[in-house]
């Protein structure tokens, strides 16, 4: 039984000499492209842009639409707050004591 030669350097740079110049005669085989398919191509490729660049733009107005909205809840929650009138201490106290008596007639 014949065991495994190992290749030796100038075998190696020939097969790799070898298969570049056989992927460079695949490239060179193959046809030009035609001017009109190539038109077709950016067209299309001009078309999807253009639609992701309008996609961007309404993401970009349809979050800047919902912070305005955020914002203006915002101020309304807070003219509402500051519009309520503040309770003094002893209002507070008779609150708390309300709920205090009626958590206790919920008990028993």
């Amino acid at each position: 039984m014949v065991s495994y030669k190992q290749p030796s350097f100038e075998e190696r740079l020939e097969l790799a000499r070898l298969a570049k110049q056989k992927a460079l005669d695949k490239l060179k085989a193959k046809p030009p492209v035609d001017p009109a398919v190539l038109a077709k191509r950016k067209a299309a490729a001009e078309a999807k842009e253009a639609a992701a660049a309008e996609a961007r733009r309404l993401k970009i107005a349809a979050r800047e639409q919902e912070k305005a909205a955020k914002r203006e809840a915002d101020e309304a929650r807070a003219a509402a707050k500051a519009a309520a009138p503040a309770l003094d201490a002893a209002q507070q106290k008779a609150a708390r004591d309300a709920r205090y008596a009626a958590r206790k007639q919920r008990k028993g």
